[in-house]
């Protein structure tokens, strides 16, 4: 087990994981890389260890038991890919496996890429300590960028090796464990090499369709009930992002000077957040997203969101009209294997008619960058 994981570990890291690649230019960030996913392979253990061992306490092992259930549905009702994923468990002792840093131009909300051989382009940058995250950020933000860090509970290395679970979310309510464990291994299901959009994007549909099943097999009155309520919530925090992106992407088009500009974009930030705090009162004062304003808003927020849920009404429309996920997975694999601009273009065909605007300057902007 050892030779055969060295050999594959020391294959990855030359390529590095999916969210550190991007720093394989530097070798300091490539060690860090390569301490950081040695340090989760030798922390996992198979979960029925920690089942039989007597110093687990009962509520862990409770919850071990029910990913398992999970990763068995996955599976046996979604589809995805039967492998150890998900059978190991790993105590990292810390919040997050990674932080990654997403960065912006002060006036765009196109994100900086970090590029690799292999697994092409990614929107983020990733690392397994969160000061070297915060140092790397600052960083960007003396070059004039517009920075957000976010921590991570779980990626996926799409394949390279079993993916555990992780102690960063394992005391999570059921529904968003079983969400985030079919959100990574859709990721082993297909991968566009520089798309992040695409990927974070055909994710975030299976994990939300993979979700809805599990709740209507699994899930009971109180569990689907609370779901309903988060899904609600979430729904009108994204609508809140959208509709001052859509406004930010205007302004950012105008024939305006940046003074101007930088004035406008604070004046929007502000409303937002005003609008954030209207917006949480009809919750009953819910404060689960304040944590999206830990750091000052900017176009970087916009960005992270837009990478995970731009294309997801793509996606349900190609999977409602693929029927069966085994069909669907197979479109989006041949999806994946086009080049950006025509991916864009047969994905765009089943955007809605109030999004068709959006999509054009998306193709746009794929088309110029080929």
């Amino acid at each position: 087990m050892v030779i055969r994981n060295l050999r594959k570990l020391l294959t990855a890291l030359c390529v590095c994981s999916l969210t550190l690649l991007s720093g394989c230019t530097s070798l300091g960030y490539y060690t860090q890389a390569a301490q950081g996913q040695l340090s989760l392979l030798y922390k996992a253990k198979p979960i029925n260890d920690w089942l039989s061992d007597s110093l687990v306490n009962e509520s862990l092992k409770n919850k071990l038991k029910r990913t398992q259930e999970i990763r068995e549905f996955a599976v046996r009702e979604l589809g995805l890919p039967d492998n150890a994923s998900y059978k190991n468990y790993a105590d990292l002792n810390r919040s997050f496996v990674v932080w990654n840093v997403v960065a912006t131009p002060e006036f765009s909300l196109v994100p900086e890429q970090w590029c690799f051989p292999v697994a092409g382009c990614v929107d983020y940058r990733g690392y397994y300590d969160k000061e070297a995250a915060m140092n790397f950020a600052e960083g960007l933000r003396k070059k004039g960028l517009d920075v957000r860090v976010t921590g991570v509970p779980a990626y996926s290395t799409l394949g390279w090796f079993n993916d555990p679970v992780l102690s960063t979310f394992i005391h999570y309510p059921e529904p968003e464990i079983a969400r985030l464990i079919f959100h990574e291994l859709a990721h082993q299901v297909a991968y566009a090499a520089g798309d992040s959009p695409f990927n974070e994007s055909f994710a975030t549909a299976v994990e939300e369709v993979g979700l809805s099943r599990w709740l209507d097999a699994r899930g009971d009155d109180a569990m689907r009930d609370s779901y309903r309520i988060y899904r609600g919530r979430r729904d009108d925090f994204l609508a809140l992002l959208n509709k001052y992106r859509l406004q930010l992407e205007a302004m950012y088009q105008q024939p305006i000077s940046d003074d101007e500009k930088r004035q406008r974009k604070s004046e929007l930030m502000q409303s937002m957040q005003i609008d954030y705090s209207v917006l949480k009162q009809t919750w009953g004062g819910y404060s689960g997203y304040d944590r999206w304003f830990n750091e000052p808003v900017s176009n970087a927020h916009f960005a992270l969101i837009a990478t995970y849920n731009d294309w997801v009404p793509e996606f349900k429309a190609l999977m409602a009209e693929q029927k069966t996920l085994p069909a669907f997975y197979a479109a989006v694999k041949a999806l994946a294997d086009r080049d950006s601009y025509t991916r864009h273009q047969m994905l765009a065909r089943y955007k809605p008619l109030v999004h068709q605007s959006a999509v054009k300057s998306e193709s746009n902007h794929a088309a110029a960058s080929q």
